[in-house]
C-alpha cells in the first residue's frame, strides 16, 4: 500500500540499485503509477526505459526528477505549466554554471601546459 508522505524530508533514501519498476519508483516517490504515467507525457524529461511489453525502468536521475516536480507542484503549489518552466530555467542554469566550471578547468589545464611548454 503507497503511503503517502507529506513532503520529500519524509521520502525513503534511494537505494543504490541501477533500475527501478515503476512501483519501486512509486513507493520512493510517494506518487501512484498512473501519475508517473502522466508526468512522463508532460515533462520531456522524464524518460523512463522501455523493456519487454512496455515495461518502464527508472533511473536513478528519474527518481531525483520526479521528486523534484512532486516538491514543486505538491509542496511549492505550483502548476503543470509552471513546474515546466521552472525546470526549464533550473536546467538552463545548471548547464552555464556546468560551461563556466568546465571552461575554468580548461583555462587551468592550458596555463600547466604553457608552463610546461616554456
Amino acid at each position: 500500500m503507497l503511503e503517502i508522505a507529506k513532503s520529500n524530508n519524509e521520502l525513503p533514501s534511494i537505494p543504490g540499485k541501477r533500475y527501478f519498476t515503476i512501483s519501486e519508483m512509486g513507493d520512493l516517490c510517494s506518487i501512484k503509477p498512473h501519475v508517473l504515467r502522466y508526468w512522463e507525457q508532460e515533462f520531456t524529461q522524464l524518460k523512463p526505459i522501455k523493456r519487454r511489453g512496455n515495461r518502464r525502468y527508472y533511473q536513478r536521475q528519474d527518481v531525483v526528477l520526479v521528486r523534484r516536480i512532486r516538491s514543486l507542484l505538491y509542496d511549492h503549489g505550483f502548476t503543470i505549466g509552471g513546474a515546466k518552466q521552472k525546470l526549464l530555467e533550473t536546467n538552463s542554469l545548471n548547464h552555464k554554471q556546468l560551461n563556466n566550471e568546465l571552461i575554468s578547468e580548461l583555462r587551468l589545464e592550458l596555463e600547466t601546459l604553457l608552463k610546461i611548454l616554456n
